[in-house]
């Protein structure tokens, strides 16, 4: 017996609904997929350091809002303004206020934490405080805050016992580290035989930078992420050369990063994955933002507290996605 017409429009419309289910489940797993790779693999956040300013009650703040938010830690480049005390009574306070963060904290410590310190004869007591800081922030090799991660730190190189400041860890495929270049041009002082402190931790700086590079190769990480107060400007290597650097009259301070730049710049070049430098001096515009050359790029945060999302796949990638005051 012929089917009705409304059977047979009724049995096309179920065919049609069966071919069809395939390919949008097909989409729909696409799409999933296409979240999923869409969604970063983790976040940071770095507090920039305010020299000029009361650091208290901005930290407060920024470690609060970072709290609200899964990011995988929180680094500071730097506890305290130039026009704080350097005593310790200041430098506990912050500590405890850093323990009672909720998610790790580590300090990339600037030069207002100890190059501009005093004795009360108006005397430099740069490295005495420093020393200080090292034992009140790094005695042990874990981060800071109610979540701790670990860190290994230079000093538990027995050459270098002293820099416990610098630390390396890592989240995923990428390896983070602090490295104490602090603004003021790296602590060098002009004056002739004053530079015992600045060419100690250059030496150190120079040990630490190729050991991360090295371990960045044989771990095969997609990316190394360095956290300094000063700027290092890897893209701003060249120096005027031939008639220009013969008519240049006037003489130019010594450059306290030139080594450090030009080591990274090298070490960049052998390798595959990407270089992130994050500092804390002021951006080229109002909003920090990542500019790339090749595979080495530079965050520049100023006093801002920034988020940054990292993708992994192929390549990774890093997206600036929260700037705040």
């Amino acid at each position: 017996m012929p089917m009705s017409r409304p059977v047979i429009a009724c049995t096309a419309l179920l065919a049609a609904f069966m071919a069809c289910a395939p390919l949008a489940a097909q989409a729909k797993d696409k799409d999933k997929d296409k979240d999923k790779e869409e969604r970063p693999t983790h976040r940071f956040a770095v507090v920039g350091n305010d020299a000029g300013a009361d650091s208290d009650a901005r930290l407060k703040q920024a470690l609060a809002d970072s709290s609200e938010k899964s990011v995988s830690f929180v680094v500071l480049t730097g506890i305290k303004g130039e026009n704080e005390s350097c005593g310790d009574k200041l430098y506990q306070q912050r500590r405890d206020l850093f323990e009672h963060a909720k998610r790790p904290v580590i300090v990339s410590l600037a030069g207002s934490d100890w190059t501009g310190c005093r004795n009360s004869a108006k005397r430099t007591n740069a490295i005495e405080r420093l020393n200080r800081l090292r034992e009140l922030l790094y005695g042990e090799p874990a981060s800071l805050g109610a979540t701790k991660i670990h860190l290994t730190q230079l000093s538990a190189s027995p050459r270098f016992r002293s820099y416990a400041e610098n630390a390396h860890w890592k989240v995923d495929k990428v390896l983070y580290a602090t490295i104490n270049l602090p603004a003021g041009n790296n602590h060098f002082l002009p004056a002739a035989g004053r530079n015992s402190e600045y060419e100690d931790r250059a030496v150190a700086n120079r040990f630490w930078l190729n050991r991360l590079f090295a371990m960045a190769r044989s771990d095969k990480a997609q990316a190394l992420v360095l956290f300094s107060e000063g700027a290092v400007r890897p893209f701003h290597l060249d120096q005027p050369t031939g008639l220009r650097g013969l008519l240049r009259r006037t003489p130019v301070e010594r450059d306290g990063f030139e080594a450090a730049r030009r080591q990274i710049q090298a070490q960049a070049v052998k390798f595959d994955g990407k270089v992130l430098l994050v500092d804390s001096s002021a951006p080229g515009g109002r909003t920090p933002h990542i500019a790339w050359k090749d595979n080495l790029g530079q965050l520049s945060v100023g006093t801002k507290a920034v988020e940054v999302n990292v993708m992994l796949g192929k390549d990774a990638a890093f997206t600036v996605v929260d700037a705040k005051q």
